[in-house]
């Protein structure tokens, strides 16, 4: 094992809390090249690329002070926005929360707004943790999640809110209950191939508007990602690592459609801070 290496697994065997940021994925030549087959995949690579440039880069001397919170991120890929541009763009951010924790959400926020230079997001879509097989989504599961968006509104940090995979009566309900309603839902086409007559009804009466998606119901199992850890750094406690969310962005000329930047920011932590 290199020394380079032997610094980059004791770093990731003493922290607590990983931060992995990919910058601008428009940035990667190495992307560019290939098409993954999926948002998991997609977000695999990510995390290999990110590590083995991260742990090449480390100065191979002794480490003066190991630091507990350990930052990963494709520098060369890292891009903030032109605040002259900042009007003509949408920045959105579709936000997978893994392990159940509200101050994720904030913290989620700010992040992507310190890494994109901005003050505000445009939209922030939420996922909340996926459920295990035998439980059915319900407001007692979405009402927590929302009424964190809701403070993000309430103090500018988020202009739009929206939600993800909820059925009509779920929609329904959550829009009869928020104090801040709802300005989107997406929908998985891979589910249903066609969208709901009932749910595309009362989304046109109440202007919500429907979004499609192809995510899977877990984007990074803790197994996936422990595998992904495992190829980068094998010599690691890997086992002892956990996802706790993900959030991906996306910034679009609004006159033009086209997008500008695409990334992701995930935070993992050790199964003993949790």
């Amino acid at each position: 094992m290199g020394t380079h290496s032997a610094v980059a697994h004791s770093l990731l065997d003493t922290a607590d809390t990983l931060v992995l940021q990919t910058g601008n994925l428009l940035n990667w030549g190495c992307l560019k090249k290939k098409c993954p087959a999926t948002p998991t995949e997609e977000l695999q690579d990510c995390i290999r690329t990110i590590l083995n440039e991260w742990s090449s880069k480390i100065s191979p001397g002794p480490v003066q002070e190991i630091p507990q919170n350990l930052e990963c991120a494709l520098s060369q890929a890292m891009e903030t926005i032109n605040p002259d541009e900042r009007e003509e763009l949408k920045v959105s951010v579709k936000l997978f929360v893994v392990y159940p924790s509200l101050s994720s959400i904030r913290h989620a926020v700010d992040m992507a707004c310190s890494t994109l230079g901005v003050a505000q997001l445009d939209s922030v879509i939420i996922a909340p943790p996926p459920l295990e097989e035998c439980m059915t989504v319900s407001m007692e599961h979405v009402q927590p999640y929302w009424e964190e968006l809701e403070s993000l509104v309430t103090d500018a940090k988020v202009v739009a809110i929206g939600t993800s995979d909820l059925d009509k009566a779920l929609l329904e309900q959550l829009y009869i209950w928020a104090k801040i309603k709802p300005n989107s839902n997406q929908v998985n086409l891979a589910s249903c191939c066609i969208m709901p007559p009932d749910l595309t009804e009362f989304a046109k009466q109440f202007d919500i508007q429907l979004l499609t998606h192809n995510d899977p119901k877990e984007l990074l199992p803790e197994e996936t990602f422990q595998e992904a850890l495992k190829e980068s750094a094998p010599e690691c406690q890997i086992s002892t690592w956990t996802p706790v969310w993900i959030l991906r962005y996306s910034v679009i000329v609004k006159t033009r459609g086209i997008i500008k930047m695409k990334g992701y920011i995930l935070q993992a932590k050790r199964k003993g801070s949790l």
